[in-house]
């Protein structure tokens, strides 16, 4: 039987530690066996888990028996990784054992030095953070898993199912694991090099600047097929004024952060609505549908239909 043991450090965030527990343990072989022993292990016997505390009942020993170590997310993933930690980490790497870890965990494992000259994910929201960290690590905001064979590291909660699935497949077999995915209802063909769907908050606005006024004007007006010089005109400016001003108090171009706008409001359509995409192209203010599919996969990670596949809301009334 193939021992898991997931590692609860301090603090650690819920929904990473569920995944891998419940996911492990639904897995049955065609006979009804169960093919994964699972062990929550820990350097105290509780740990913090925000709302309510974990009881882990195993410690770090557990890590040295096996067979696969999952390494779930804590609410601050900066946090120096205790040394024991580290240690266990290191020498059942050293044994052979598959690591694989969850959001932001990859923090964690990347702290062992294990990642170090390898690909890996983590959330695209903490990215740039591991990077910055971890500069020997190289970063993939852009998957929802990255398999280098003995280390996996994945992108947010949902993703480490995935991640999980591809684990039991190789393990086992399809069959095995599309059981376990129907169990979780969750499709089982999505593949770690699909992007991670990124929902982009409404553009930075940043309040009392001098840009205030214009960015409120441009985001009620995205969807009108506005250029530089009318935007310039909108402010009273020239356009390399406006340009300068711009970058200056946003960090981006007037027509970038307008990209970003349309994008957010074609979200918004997608979301909540049935139109096709043609007309979401034109409601949102691209020349043509072919534009908005290439600039929405190019900032979102998908395409306009994926998106709305994953993030429609159903009428009222009706099942999500």
């Amino acid at each position: 039987m193939h021992t898991v043991a997931v590692l609860a450090l301090d603090q650690v965030i819920p929904f990473d530690l569920s995944v891998p527990v419940d996911t492990f343990n639904r897995a049955r072989l065609p006979d009804g066996r169960t093919p994964y022993r699972v062990k929550v292990c820990s350097v105290a016997g509780e740990v913090d888990a925000g709302a309510f505390a974990v009881r882990a009942p195993h410690g770090l020993e557990a890590l040295a028996e096996a067979d696969t170590i999952i390494l779930p997310g804590t609410t601050d993933p900066t946090r120096p990784l205790p040394p024991e930690v580290a240690g266990a980490l290191r020498a059942a790497a050293a044994n052979g054992t598959r690591i694989a870890s969850i959001c932001v965990g990859a923090f964690l494992l990347a702290a062992t030095g294990l990642l170090d000259g390898q690909r890996a994910t983590t959330h695209w929201n903490a990215a740039a953070d591991l990077a910055s960290l971890h500069p020997a690590v190289t970063v993939d905001p852009d998957v929802l898993y990255v398999d280098n064979g003995q280390f996996l590291t994945s992108a947010g909660a949902a993703a480490a199912l995935d991640m999980c699935l591809h684990m039991i497949r190789g393990d086992h077999g399809s069959a095995v694991a599309a059981h376990v995915a129907r169990m979780s209802v969750m499709p089982l063909e999505r593949e770690g090099g699909q992007a991670q769907f990124i929902v982009h908050d409404r553009p930075p606005a940043p309040a009392g600047t001098t840009m205030e006024p214009l960015l409120a004007w441009m985001e009620e007006n995205a969807g009108r097929d506005l250029t530089l010089d009318d935007l310039a005109a909108r402010a009273g400016t020239s356009a390399r004024t406006l340009n300068r001003r711009f970058r200056e108090q946003t960090g981006t171009t007037p027509l970038q952060w307008l990209h970003l706008a349309r994008v957010r409001k074609a979200q918004h359509l997608l979301e909540s609505t049935s139109h096709p995409v043609e007309r979401i192209a034109a409601q949102a203010g691209f020349g043509s549908p072919t534009a908005f599919r290439d600039r929405f996969k190019r900032v979102v990670g998908t395409s306009p239909q994926a998106y709305r596949r994953a993030f429609r809301r159903a009428p009222v009334g009706q099942g999500s």
